[in-house]
């Protein structure tokens, strides 16, 4: 919040005079004090001792196609290609990357409708065409898409949902926005209805993949977003291409369209960077290119060890650090760009549509028995160490993480490893736990958990996960509703 200055004034007693008495009028009082404004006056964060420590690992060297920017669309055009440039009308509208065997796409947009129409709808597609002179099969591994609001039934939605912090999931599963719901459904290895298993292209002509609307029919305030991530593989070299164009609220615009599209220009991008390295305030952008890395894969032990002492917590390891938010490691996990158009974001910050694996093989290394708490949280985010992570003292109202964890090895009713479970958490900023559920370990007892999300669409980073020690009065296992 930026200062105010409080404006007072003060009148000064008015003095009458006559030859025999003097007269004081009184002052005029001044407003009471509960009508003055106030300055916020908000808690201080609340810092909690503790070790974080560089989350082990690292990202593969798949391909994604990640298409976010603008993340607002104002006009038809190309939003992200792949495609050669060369002998193009605009060369600058493509990023010329082949894309062979598994590579993934990611795209996240927003449509606000148009000034005079209340039923407009922006079709978004995915096109893809062989680089050589033969066809090129293409399958779908796993893939999920939703729209912010659904106005038709036909098109999966998923509205943002008042949800409480955590929610054991169930069926059908449980999400609060787009972002959230198409996560979930890759986590679980679903593919939608709405994406065909596999694609044949022809060579010599772009094909389209998938053709989606986002209309805003009846929805107050006229504004849609969808969320589109596919897992995909071929079996030769593609170029790939996502475009937007406007067209009738129940007919996609025909295939003419589409293929005229790719010998035009960009959709306008938004929201410059602020250069790498620049000092200030920093304009992270959204990411228009193809990043290097889909999965992060790590195991978490003591440095050398093929285990993880339990006397390490209580502990803390980044999900999805970033430039200026590493949280006192020095680590950024982003996804580097192999291509990115200017002025949008240089590097993928944020890691949205990465799956994050991870495998604690864990070890009391005391001659006590112990339990621990397993927890996913969202600390202020901060860069330099401070001795521990930071919490508000009071709830905020900015949601930082909306999605699903899953984990394997947490205590059943019985203090025994389970299977997996899914967990939806709805986090707020400076947020500490929820508690996912305990970890008994009797004294020299070993157990493997396993840990994996896919950073969703709706979340703001970083955030962390940590391993807490158990105060003897809390020594119930947690069991979620």
């Amino acid at each position: 919040m930026k200062p105010f200055a409080l404006l007072a004034s003060a009148v000064l007693p008015a003095i009458a005079t006559t030859t025999t008495a003097i007269a004081f009028v009184p002052a005029l009082a001044a407003p009471p004090a509960a009508q003055r404004p106030q300055p916020v006056v908000r808690p201080q964060p609340v810092l909690r001792p503790q070790s974080v420590a560089p989350l082990p690992g690292g990202l593969d060297q798949v391909l994604v196609v990640n298409d976010n920017n603008p993340e607002l669309i104002t006009g038809a055009g190309i939003l992200l290609s792949t495609f050669p440039g060369s002998g193009r009308p605009h060369p600058a509208a493509h990023l010329d990357v082949p894309l062979n065997g598994r590579f993934d796409l990611f795209s996240h947009h927003v449509y606000a409708g148009k000034p005079e129409s209340l039923d407009s709808t922006l079709w978004v597609a995915v096109v893809a065409q062989p680089r050589g002179k033969q066809p090129v099969t293409m399958r779908l591994l796993a893939g999920s898409t939703a729209l912010s609001q659904s106005v038709d039934g036909i098109q999966p939605g998923a509205p943002f949902l008042p949800l409480p912090s955590v929610l054991r999931q169930s069926d059908p599963p449980i999400y609060a926005g787009p972002g959230s719901r198409v996560a979930t459904e890759l986590l679980l290895k679903q593919r939608s209805a709405l994406l065909p298993e596999s694609w044949t292209l022809p060579a010599g002509v772009a094909s389209p993949l998938v053709v989606l609307p986002m209309p805003v029919r009846g929805l107050d305030p006229l504004l849609n977003g969808r969320n589109l991530q596919l897992r995909l593989e071929s079996n030769g070299p593609v170029s790939v291409a996502t475009l937007a164009a406007f067209g009738d609220n129940s007919q996609p615009p025909a295939l003419a369209v589409w293929q005229k599209l790719l010998d035009g220009d960009l959709s306008p991008k938004e929201h410059a960077p602020t250069p790498r390295g620049s000092t200030g305030a920093m304009v992270y952008s959204r990411v228009s290119g193809v990043q290097v890395g889909s999965t992060w894969t790590g195991r978490i032990t003591d440095p050398g060890k093929a285990t993880l002492s339990t006397s390490q917590a209580p502990i803390s390891w980044p999900i999805s650090s970033l430039e200026r938010g590493s949280l006192g490691t020095r680590q950024v996990q982003t996804a580097p760009l192999k291509a990115a158009y200017p002025g949008t974001a240089w590097a993928a910050h944020g890691n949205y549509g990465i799956e994050y694996n991870l495998v604690l093989p864990l070890r009391n290394n005391s001659q006590q028995p112990v339990i621990l708490q397993l927890a996913f949280e969202s600390p202020l985010k901060s860069d330099a160490p401070a001795g521990g992570l930071r919490f508000n003292a009071t709830p905020s109202r900015a949601v930082m993480f909306r999605g699903t964890v899953e984990v394997s090895g947490l205590d059943n009713a019985e203090g025994k490893a389970s299977g997996r479970e899914r967990f939806h958490l709805v986090q707020r900023a400076g947020e500490p736990g929820p508690v996912l559920g305990t970890i008994s370990l009797a004294a020299g007892a070993q157990r493997q958990v396993q840990v994996r999300l896919i950073y969703p669409a709706d979340a703001t980073p970083p955030q962390v996960l940590s391993l807490l020690p158990v105060k003897q009065s809390e020594s119930s296992p947690v069991i979620l509703p």
